[in-house]
């Protein structure tokens, strides 16, 4: 090789040593920040000048020309990304869910300043009150005050509830927002990076880095899996449908329901659509839905990842009552919200129906089948007849009752029929409750306090015709707070009063959050073990890196060293000739 070809090494070699440099010092500049990938430069051979080809030789007689910078790469481990963001978004799940049971929590255990215990505890203490004097216009007074309190206090923790549903529902909004929003980014960047690296030579690693940081964001929100093509761009799916591939983003629409207002995340282009006069489209989110909330929570089906179906899943898909535990409470079982409401509901409807039943028995209404005149037959109908005044009865003989429907299929109604024995009348009969239908139904937000009993406590009076006091009907109060008749819902076996009811309904809360909390604090734990490992592949040392670039140094001043050795030799060659 001549003296002048190898100013071509050393050249090459004072060339990929600068760059190697640089990318040394961009390391350690960004050693802070957030986000940032370690970059590594990497070098290759130059090609070879083949000077002869010879077929008895081993190898052809070749000159390398030295080492080139080939590409500066970014050191990421594909499973460690794939394991911090699923774990991640696993870990965000349940911090929601913890976040959901605390709260809740919070509005059962204590609302303005009093738990909903006491109100309990107070009614039951008013009943036994009356136990010992039923006559006495004092106990009937208490007793009517406890149950007024009993019910605006219910309504207020509905409420709460309720509004926490509501609060639930617009920080859907705007995470579906932010996932939109990030896809968008995503795309923008697919395009940046393609831009940049379609020569083939260059890299856009610091564009790539956003783009990552994106993916982490990402997936702690919903459930992705994410692709990179040879073209640089990366395709991601949420819940295993297209979101982001090739040149499109296709974002999540959101329907929101005319009465509830709860928003439902479905995909537009799987959803099918009508449209009005006006040109706007009405989806239909069937076989469309983004998140499907029906599959059992499980780690192993992986089911459990990402916060907003934590918010979806914690809030529910409706104002429940305790209907939803008597006719399918697979609707509301996996919705803390929802699942905690229709037990609290459970226990308003049964203290309000119980008094309200057994004031009913002590005015006589008994369970038989009526026949109207144009031949309906009411079969176990709860009625009783049509006389005015009478013991337990208003002006007009109607039943009084304690606790009153705001709408109008109220209490008793009054109707004319033949009952089971031929005798034919007017009678006052229950307006049985029907599941399908809510306005027939004693629910938290429908009750009220008779306003009647509440002006004229002396109503009740618990004196029967004869004189004496109305024991019976005062001992079946009793009888019905004590009873342990009452389960929190089908899953549970243990059988409770109402006396205890409230306080178990809290414990139940309590502890399914400190279940959350504990598989939380667990997750936690593996997100910490795994970005550690992964800090550990794409984090920069400061001290690796200053230990490269004396490397580098060392590499770069033997590299200049060689060519002024090669400069002083073609020197005095040249001086030697001449002379």
């Amino acid at each position: 090789m001549s003296l002048m070809g190898s100013l071509y090494i050393g050249t090459s070699g004072l060339q990929t040593s600068q760059n190697a440099l640089n990318t040394t010092a961009h390391n350690l500049s960004n050693v802070d920040t957030v986000g940032y990938t370690r970059q590594q430069a990497q070098q290759s051979e130059k090609n070879y000048v083949t000077l002869s080809k010879t077929a008895s030789a081993v190898s052809y007689q070749q000159v390398g020309l030295g080492t080139t910078y080939s590409r500066v790469k970014q050191i990421r481990d594909y499973f460690l990304d794939k394991t911090y963001r699923e774990e991640s978004g696993r870990c965000m799940f349940y911090e929601v869910s913890t976040n959901v049971m605390s709260e809740t929590e919070s509005l059962l255990g204590e609302l303005s300043g009093e738990a909903f215990q006491t109100n309990v505890s107070d009614l039951w203490t008013s009943i036994q009150e009356l136990a010992k004097d039923p006559a006495s216009s004092v106990t009937q007074g208490l007793l009517v005050q406890r149950c007024a309190e009993f019910v605006e206090r219910a309504n207020e923790v509905y409420e709460g509830l309720s509004n926490y549903q509501d609060n639930l529902n617009a920080q859907i909004k705007q995470q579906i927002d932010k996932v939109n929003d990030y896809g968008k980014q995503i795309l923008e960047l697919n395009d940046k990076i393609r831009s940049i690296e379609s020569g083939g030579i260059e890299k856009a690693n610091d564009y790539r880095d956003t783009r990552n940081m994106l993916l982490d964001e990402l997936s702690q929100l919903v459930n992705l899996s994410w692709t990179e093509e040879i073209t640089g761009n990366v395709s991601v799916k949420i819940e295993g449908t297209d979101f982001v591939k090739g040149s499109m983003c296709y974002e999540i629409g959101l329907k929101q329901d005319e009465v509830t207002g709860f928003y439902t995340p479905f995909w537009p282009q799987n959803a099918h659509y009508t449209e009005d006069e006006f040109g706007h489209r009405n989806y239909s989110t069937e076989g469309a839905l983004v998140f499907d909330l029906s599959r059992t929570i499980s780690t192993e089906l992986d089911s459990d990842v990402g916060g907003v179906k934590a918010m979806l899943l914690a809030r529910g898909d409706h104002r429940a009552n305790y209907t939803d535990i008597t006719t399918d409470y697979s609707a509301v079982e996996q919705s803390v919200i929802m699942n905690i409401q229709a037990e609290f509901d459970q226990l308003i409807h049964g203290v309000t129906t119980s008094i309200n039943s057994i004031l009913a028995e002590g005015a006589g209404v008994k369970q038989g089948n009526l026949t109207l005149s144009d031949g309906t037959v009411l079969e176990n109908a709860r009625y009783c007849e049509g006389q005015i005044g009478g013991y337990l009865r208003d002006d007009e003989g109607k039943p009084v009752q304690m606790f009153s429907k705001t709408s109008a299929k109220d209490g008793f109604k009054q109707i004319t029929a033949t009952d089971e024995y031929g005798n034919y009348g007017d009678y006052w009969v229950y307006v049985e409750e029907s599941a399908t239908d809510r306005d027939s139904l004693y629910t938290v937000g429908s009750i009220v306090i008779n306003q009647d009993i509440m002006q004229k406590p002396g109503m009740l009076g618990f004196r029967l015709e004869d004189g004496s006091y109305d024991k019976e009907t005062v001992q079946k109060l009793q009888d019905a707070f004590s009873e342990e008749a009452y389960t929190l819902n089908p899953k549970v076996q243990k059988r409770t009063n109402f006396i205890e009811y409230y306080s178990d309904l809290v414990s139940q809360v309590a502890n399914s959050g400190y279940v959350f909390q504990s598989v939380y604090q667990t997750q936690q734990d593996t997100v910490e073990y795994t970005q550690n490992a992964r800090e550990q592949v794409i984090g920069v040392s400061s001290d690796e890196e200053l230990a490269n670039m004396i490397k580098l140094q060392n590499a770069y001043n033997a590299s200049s060293r060689y060519i002024n050795a090669v400069s002083e030799m073609l020197s005095h060659m040249i001086s030697t000739l001449f002379s």
